[in-house]
């Protein structure tokens, strides 16, 4: 039996669009054991009722992928997942299963693949590195996926820096929030993300928070998706009216997080007024960036 912890992640952080993201301190656990046939999935916590238990169970697909990749013969195999991240939030709920599975997997065999050969497949399973990517390595990932493969750059956030999640009680799928971005952008709106992109990663990799009120800033995605979000552009607005650095929507949403280095009560009870206001229940979580990414914390007996 393998045992796994890995973190929650949020993308784009408003400019970086498909190549930042930041690892949280709330973290899914997943345990793998080969058994002598069949398949048995066991899932507890966050939305454990519309997990599949099947085959299209996200974590099982990752380490079928894996065996299969490393020619790996099995009979059967477990599973249980307990979850602490919501699904279809925002809060990289596939990234987590993807990667989890695969690590364990991986583990499995023996460790046949090495991390970046891992990293790469899991990427590709995704579609994109912003979630997986700080879901692997942890703290603050810019990171790209070309012809050479995945390359990434990991920089330290402020421990000082809390994340206030606004999280709606509705699901946001990635696929429906990605149909209605346009095909193109206009040459200003792309150098406004640019610019801002690449100011928030050197204020981040400085800790130099007077730059910090670039969460959020972006022409690329956010526009277009608040028409998904009831209350979206008013819970930005104000939790930076009441404190907030920044405030951005995280990942493809529906989830909203600010960003503050001081008391985050204020902050947090405007966001939920207002996504209330507009007649949306949410519940509130409060993070810190997660330094480490996921890692195998047992191999043995199961307790979960």
């Amino acid at each position: 039996m393998v045992r796994v912890k890995v973190p929650a992640t949020t993308a784009n952080l408003g400019p970086g669009f498909d190549c930042m993201g930041i690892a949280l301190d709330l973290y899914n656990y997943i345990e793998l054991e080969e058994t002598d046939g069949g398949l048995k999935i066991h899932v507890e916590g966050v939305d454990n009722k519309v997990i599949e238990t099947d085959e299209k169970n996200l974590i099982f697909k990752a380490v079928r992928k894996v065996f299969e990749k490393n020619n790996y013969k099995y009979k059967g195999v477990c599973i249980r997942q307990h979850n602490n991240i919501p699904m279809a939030r925002g809060l990289g709920s596939s990234a987590a299963c993807i990667v989890g599975g695969m690590l364990a997997a991986n583990k499995i065999c023996g460790d046949l693949l090495n991390f970046n050969e891992l990293m790469k497949l899991a990427v590709e399973m995704e579609g994109h590195p912003d979630n997986i990517v700080p879901a692997m390595v942890g703290g603050c990932v810019i990171s790209v996926h070309d012809n050479i493969g995945v390359r990434y750059i990991k920089l330290d956030i402020p421990k000082e820096l809390s994340f206030i999640i606004s999280v709606p009680d509705f699901n946001l799928k990635t696929s429906e929030a990605r149909k209605i971005l346009p095909d193109t952008v206009s040459l200003e709106d792309a150098v406004f993300n640019i610019s801002r992109a690449a100011l928030l990663s050197a204020a981040i990799a400085k800790a130099d928070g007077s730059f910090y009120n670039l969460f959020g800033e972006d022409r690329l995605h956010q526009p277009y998706r608040s028409s998904l979000i009831p209350g979206m552009s008013k819970v930005i607005e104000n939790a930076k009216k009441a404190g907030a650095k920044g405030a951005f929507l995280s990942g493809a949403g529906p989830s909203i997080i600010a960003v503050t280095d001081k008391e985050t009560g204020i902050i947090a009870d405007q966001m939920k007024k207002i996504f209330l206001n507009h007649g949306i229940t949410s519940k509130i979580i409060i993070s810190k960036a997660s330094e480490c990414g996921a890692e195998i914390i047992d191999q043995g007996g199961s307790d979960l």
